[in-house]
């Protein structure tokens, strides 16, 4: 047996689909994730590209929004144990110009901002509470990188049960095949692996949704 084969012979990558009320969280595209003599490469560039489109798409939309960023302390007071695995990672301060947001990905008034030291965008954050008060239920996924943060990302939001969807055309990673087979095992047992096209079928039936009369089960709660 192939050895992907055993995934769908056990029934697993089932599809999960979308809930109700989505939101969209980008991770981590930021300058010095976007240059391959920092913390780039790969797909990376191409993928904040194709999330240019996805976050205008959320914005007509007007779903929640939430952008996060990797920021140390300038004394380096709050390195933790990820730094003993990459400790350049330290360098990403306030003050320095490649912890800022990509310019075409720059966050508008309004949207969540998520100040964050480990790969997750949940942990010791309070990204989770600020989507429940919004009441969403399914978190698209855009961001860098697809083996890192954007793979702890998805984990947190579906063990906090959030439905995740990873937009695979908007996610990038410096090394390929950690891309793909990250997309693979994100698949299989965390999240739906969606397109950008996909993504943007589900947006216009949540909006359906929002104008179907009440009483019905598709209606936002």
């Amino acid at each position: 047996m192939h050895d992907t084969a055993i995934f769908d012979t056990q029934h697993f990558g089932q599809t999960m689909g979308p809930g109700v009320s989505p939101a969209l969280l980008v991770v981590d595209f930021t300058v010095g994730f976007n240059d391959p003599a920092a913390f780039g490469g790969g797909n990376i560039g191409a993928a904040i590209a194709a999330t240019t489109e996805l976050l205008a798409l959320a914005r007509a939309h007007r779903w929640p929004i939430a952008h996060t960023r990797i920021v140390y302390a300038s004394d380096g007071s709050d390195a933790n144990v990820h730094c003993l695995k990459v400790p350049r990672l330290l360098s990403l301060t306030e003050d320095n110009p490649q912890s800022d947001f990509v310019p075409e990905l720059t966050p508008r008034d309004g949207e969540i901002i998520v100040r964050k030291r480990l790969p997750s965008a949940f942990f010791g954050t309070d990204l989770a509470g600020m989507l429940f008060a919004r009441r969403v239920d399914t978190l698209f996924i855009a961001g860098c990188t697809t083996s890192g943060c954007v793979r702890a990302s998805t984990l947190d939001a579906m063990c906090h049960g959030l439905r995740p969807m990873v937009v695979a055309d908007c996610v990038g990673d410096r090394s390929l095949s950690a891309h793909e087979a990250s997309l693979f095992d994100l698949g299989k047992k965390y999240a739906d692996v969606i397109t950008f096209q996909q993504a943007a079928g589900m947006a216009s039936r949540f909006a359906q949704a929002e104008t179907t009369p009440m009483g019905t089960d598709h209606v936002r709660r």
